[in-house]
């Protein structure tokens, strides 16, 4: 090496050759080598070297000299790399630009191909970076987006996602791309039964082993348990099987919302008709306040100067009631209530009957209606066809605006069966049991003197007992 190459810096020279393209012109080792040493010679470089990676793909970069090239420029050993193609650096855009981008300019190496005429050094070449770096991108996005289509297609037709993020009390069977209950699965319909009954969700996760009472609502909120898919906020019916029915599933849902508004007031199972006491004089609740040493009393929120934002009206007069005696009273017709409710009787009436059963008769005159049509086309019978469909088409349109009524039906019928058994099950309920059953069967007490109005959640407007 004479003296002047002593001084430059040294310069890389890669080249590579597939097994498939030994033979082809101007890719071969001895080809790229030609070219490559008439541009250093054209430059008046002389202190070269050479990393040729005979027979390797350019479809990664485990390739021995590439290795060897990666870790030279890490250690600043080399000032530029020079290819004859950018495709003999890499055939993988992303690897390319992982080359140029965080391995060559980073460590101050610049990066030149002859035939597409990139030269980092200059600022075209660097925006030739760019350009490509941008399409780079843009091929990102296409295979997220085609990723994506091809992700909603696969739960459009109820498969599951993938093997990440499987639901409590199932597993994901690869092969046949669905949920699998497992042996949880029984937990998780236990958890549902437990929560109409009053548990809190800390206390099922206590008795469950779970960490978290969090974890519990989760999971009862879940809808792959009723064989939904939920993804990107749309809903999709699965192939998988159910856990709990549906009906079961709302109806957990409506206790949660109830207990969510109802509990904000509530005092931890301390006092057992806290929030459900309203003044029957003014309309504003009526709040616990101690009493003497040991005692209770319920007061109107219309006499505390220090709530005026609780207040309904000015001046109550209504005297604050006895919160032991309120308690025993609400307790007694509860349970004089659920005595007659396990009497039993008859059953709340489906408020889609109706509906289905004058859908199934118009559907039944329909298809008689297009069996008369095909025997003999007759202008009559084509009004009276298109009059049949409008009024099916109405009663379909009620029939899905009712679904909400059949639950609302279920849900009454289930509080019912819960304010049957309340007697029973009183004594060997906890304080915060207590306050949830109570929170559960009541929506709200009125309180105006001597006379107490209590109404029941599992009553509907006009139900007597």
């Amino acid at each position: 090496m004479t003296e002047l190459a002593e001084h430059q810096p040294l310069r890389a020279l890669y080249i590579r050759v597939s097994t498939e393209a030994q033979a082809e012109e101007g890719y071969s080792i001895q080809a790229q080598t030609e070219r490559l040493e008439a541009y250093c010679k054209a430059m008046g470089w002389t202190n070269y070297r050479f990393y040729t990676d005979g027979g390797y793909s350019g479809s990664n970069l485990d390739r021995p000299e590439m290795t060897k090239l990666i870790a030279d420029a890490r250690g600043r050993q080399i000032a530029t790399v020079v290819v004859f193609k950018l495709d003999r650096l890499s055939r993988s855009q992303k690897d390319t630009l992982y080359l140029i981008e965080d391995v060559f300019l980073p460590n101050g190496v610049d990066f030149i191909s002859l035939n597409e005429s990139i030269d980092t050094s200059t600022p075209y070449g660097r925006a030739m970076i760019g350009i490509l770096s941008a399409f780079a991108q843009l091929e990102r996005e296409n295979i997220y987006l085609r990723t994506r289509m091809g992700m909603v297609e696969r739960v459009r037709q109820g498969y599951w996602m993938g093997g990440g993020g499987v639901p409590f009390g199932y597993d994901y069977d690869q092969s046949a791309g669905i949920l699998v209950p497992n042996a949880d699965a029984p937990k998780v319909r236990q958890m549902y039964d437990l929560y109409l009954k009053g548990w809190s969700a800390q206390r099922i996760a206590d008795l469950l082993g779970l960490k978290y009472d969090k974890l519990v609502t989760q999971i009862l909120t879940r809808k792959s348990n009723i064989g939904i898919i939920t993804y990107k906020g749309e809903e999709y019916k699965g192939l998988h099987q159910p856990i709990v029915p549906e009906e079961l599933f709302y109806l957990v849902q409506d206790r949660m919302r109830d207990r969510a508004v109802k509990n904000r007031t509530a005092a931890g199972g301390r006092h057992l008709l806290t929030g459900l006491v309203y003044c029957g004089a003014c309309g504003a609740r009526m709040r616990y306040i101690r009493w003497g040493k040991n005692g209770y009393k319920l007061r109107c929120y219309g006499r505390d100067p220090s709530k005026p934002h609780m207040k309904k009206g000015a001046n109550c007069q209504a005297e604050a009631v006895w919160a032991e005696d309120l308690e025993e009273q609400v307790l007694r017709d509860l349970f004089q209530v659920s005595a007659r409710l396990g009497e039993g009787g008859d059953p709340l009436p489906d408020p889609l009957a109706q509906l289905e059963g004058e859908m199934d008769k118009l559907e039944s005159k329909l298809r008689r209606l297009y069996q008369l049509f095909a025997e003999g086309e007759d202008p009559v019978l084509v009004d009276e066809v298109r009059q049949v469909r409008r009024q099916l088409e109405l009663l379909r349109k009620e029939h899905a605006a009712e679904e909400a009524t059949r639950r609302r039906a279920a849900r009454l019928e289930d509080l019912r069966e819960q304010a049957a058994g309340i007697r029973e099950a009183w004594p060997c309920l906890t304080p915060e049991e207590r306050q949830a059953v109570i929170r559960d069967c009541v929506e709200r007490i009125v309180v105006d003197g001597p006379k107490v109005e209590i109404y029941y959640t599992f009553l509907q407007q006009g139900d007597h007992l």
